[in-house]
């Protein structure tokens, strides 16, 4: 498979392992794009797991619908449930990093019936997120969230130097250049980068409908030297976790795990992958 339909949009698809190895869903966060999975992903296919990553809803060119209220949560969690459906299978495994993080945490909690187990690199879940920014200094570091309310002008700065000034600010924060450069291809173009923006946009319309608690066998991977998001944050997840959990530490990584400590997540999801239950 290389790409799917849903919703009148079509999504670019990496598939790969057996076409009949056990399914994990592998979503991406901000600004990455399917690739950040490769590392991870060859090391689960080694194990016998098909992996099927896509770019996401305002990543891939033909998947850009207009207006934030095209990125609510309930429609990210359908387009998973789309590419499980175009895969023909009813349950799977979801890996999320960054915003893909919050999407399999959600996509797990509204849909226990086709989520077998999700496990979360970075992110905490919704709720423990918005529950530190009142109680730490969790806010603080969500400062760009705010900024990326604005209409265009963050499209326009992120833009600025053809995406040099994004370049380097992902460099600051952790992300090897290499990677930080193939993002910056969409940083010089504000169109393409109005989609994965609106994902911020659209966070004050899901206040009302907050992600429920997680009943299925769940691995949170956080890392110390995170700028952008705090330890309060990563504890207070397993207040939100009613199944099976496992909070795991990775000392001296930061923020860009699938990237940067591959080899050390890698063995953490296939151990959940095997503790869980069918």
């Amino acid at each position: 498979m290389e790409t799917y339909s849903h919703d009148g949009l079509i999504f670019d698809v990496t598939d790969a392992g057996p076409s009949d190895g056990r399914l994990v869903i592998a979503l991406h966060g901000f600004p990455e794009d399917r690739h950040c999975w490769r590392q991870i992903t060859s090391r689960l296919n080694d194990s016998g797991y098909r992996v099927l990553a896509p770019d996401q809803r305002g990543y891939s060119p033909a998947a850009r619908p207009a207006g934030r209220r095209s990125y609510v949560a309930s429609k990210l969690d359908r387009d998973v449930l789309a590419l499980a459906d175009a895969a023909e299978v009813d349950r799977f495994d979801v890996v999320g990093h960054d915003w893909g993080g919050l999407v399999a945490w959600d996509l797990a909690a509204r849909h226990p019936d086709r989520v077998r187990s999700v496990a979360s690199l970075s992110t905490p879940h919704p709720r423990a997120l918005i529950d530190s920014m009142l109680r730490s200094t969790q806010l603080l570091h969500s400062w760009y969230m705010g900024f990326f309310q604005l209409p265009w002008v963050p499209e326009r700065v992120l833009g600025l130097g053809g995406g040099s000034r994004g370049v380097d600010a992902l460099v600051r924060g952790g992300l090897d250049k290499a990677s930080a450069e193939r993002y910056a291809v969409r940083f010089a173009d504000p169109a393409a980068m109005t989609g994965p923006l609106n994902w911020y946009r659209a966070l004050p319309l899901g206040q009302r409908d907050p992600t429920p608690n997680v009943g299925v066998p769940a691995l949170y991977v956080w890392s110390d030297g995170d700028r952008f998001l705090t330890r309060s944050a990563a504890e207070r997840t397993r207040s939100y976790v009613t199944g099976p959990y496992r909070f795991e530490v990775l000392a001296g990584q930061n923020h860009w795990l699938p990237t940067n400590a591959a080899a050390e997540v890698a063995p953490l999801l296939l151990d959940h992958l095997a503790a869980a239950s069918e």
